[in-house]
């Protein structure tokens, strides 16, 4: 069983994880004239990093 505080550190965890995945260094590298399966490159990581931090939350949400 996890304790309320390992579960909070791991919530926060998460958040700076996601505040990492969408502040100006990395989305000025995924900022090009480019396209991934017909979709541009920034939208395209926009949306698997908004998933990949959905699942992480959901992940630490659900384990018992």
């Amino acid at each position: 069983m996890i304790t309320p505080g390992i579960k909070g550190q791991q919530l926060v965890a998460v958040f700076l994880l996601g505040c990492l995945f969408f502040n100006y260094p990395l989305l000025s590298l995924f900022n090009q004239s480019g396209t991934v399966f017909g979709v541009p490159v920034l939208y395209a990581y926009l949306f698997l990093a908004w998933g990949v931090v959905i699942g992480l939350l959901a992940l630490v949400i659900e384990r018992r």
